[in-house]
């Protein structure tokens, strides 16, 4: 598959946004939020785009179509603590090491030096101590010692929803305690991400139900998402680009479901990148072949990639030079991709991860990039 040299340089995924067009609060009720529809005219064969909302994925899937959600549960990762020296300051959760010990960013880390006792408070529940153990070159992070007992994403999430705040991205400029339902997935079953997989967002109780009774079938895997998923790229070649990884598990019956949806001529549909990431990654580790997975997930999509599940893509407006714009573009192409976006911004369009979504339908997908 032929690859033009430009989309593989980041400077080719730059666009101007009006920060007007970043959404600071979601839509409501959730399946009312717009979608563009990304399809391909009868004649002439040309991708268009037409302006929907949500609540028209009902017309646009089909029965016996399988949609496959991430029901990663977002957690309360975000911690204020006391320095030794009296000052407030902050913990982001990233990661379980074992043993207690977690991956955090600290604000500011620059006070934050190994050994070095924090206090997390509150005015309802007993203080709790914490250690700096060390610093982590890779991230810039702290390792934090937390009580043994909790040693990871399940055993921790009661203490965080006590202690911690929600992890809005730093473009939503109020938070409030709606944030705490909003920003999870109906869905979200298994705890574990730091950043809501936002395109699951739009996706109400009401249209789960209807799609299910239209013939729609409905599948999860899960990707606990992490902070690196959302982070602008740096270096300008893209070539040998390395990214965060991920925990990863698709179990047998989404295997199972998806190999049903082909034999009765269905079309596999992925709500949000992480969702793709997940599904290629394991057809990817099964060489070829999908087949259940759990682990750690690096993968990298970008143009040339070749899509060995997804079908189709329902996706949020991401932001300039991330891994996600990247990821879409391998679907569509970077050019295509990018006079749409300058569509979405000219009809104001709502950025971001309470903004409103792209379906890019399994004809609009170029052909070249399955296998």
């Amino acid at each position: 598959m032929f690859v033009d040299p430009k989309d593989l340089l980041l400077s080719s995924y730059e666009y101007e946004l009006d920060d007007r067009l970043i959404a600071q609060e979601p839509i409501e009720p959730r399946h009312d939020a717009r979608m563009m529809l990304l399809s391909k005219r009868s004649i002439g064969g040309q991708i268009y785009a037409s302006n929907l909302r949500i609540w028209d994925l009902l017309r646009e899937l089909r029965a016996g179509d399988l949609l496959v959600m991430n029901n990663t549960r977002v957690l309360k990762a975000r911690l204020k603590v006391r320095l030794r020296s009296g000052s407030l300051a902050e913990l982001f959760l990233l990661e379980p090491l074992g043993g207690g010990n977690w991956l955090c960013l600290g604000k500011p880390a620059k006070r934050m030096h190994p050994g070095d006792l924090l206090s997390v408070e509150s005015s309802k529940k007993e203080h709790i101590s914490l250690q700096i153990v060390d610093r982590d070159v890779r991230t810039g992070g702290r390792i934090i010692q937390f009580p043994p007992f909790l040693s990871d994403r399940e055993k921790i999430e009661s203490f965080l929803y006590e202690y911690g705040e929600m992890p809005l991205p730093p473009y939503i400029h109020s938070h409030g305690l709606k944030d705490d339902d909003r920003y999870q997935t109906r869905f979200a079953k298994c705890p574990g991400a730091v950043a809501a997989p936002t395109a699951g967002l739009h996706l109400s109780d009401e249209l789960l139900n209807e799609l299910s009774l239209h013939g729609i079938h409905q599948a999860c895997v899960t990707l606990h998402v992490g902070l690196g998923t959302f982070r602008p790229l740096e270096q300008e070649s893209l070539e040998d680009l390395c990214l965060h990884s991920e925990w990863v598990e698709v179990k047998q019956e989404v295997v199972s479901e998806i190999g049903a949806c082909r034999a009765r001529g269905g079309r596999v549909i992925a709500v949000g990148t992480t969702t793709v990431r997940s599904l290629e990654a394991s057809f990817i580790a099964g060489n070829g072949c999908l087949k259940a997975f759990k682990g750690e997930v690096d993968l990298v999509i970008k143009p040339g990639f070749k899509f060995g599940v997804t079908d189709g893509l329902l996706t949020n407006f991401h932001l300039p030079k991330s891994s996600l714009l990247l990821l879409v573009s391998a679907l569509i192409g970077r050019d295509k991709l990018l006079h749409f976006y300058k569509e979405a911004l000219k009809d104001k369009y709502r950025f971001f991860s309470y903004g409103d979504a792209m379906f890019i339908s399994p004809e609009a997908v170029l052909p070249a990039c399955r296998i």
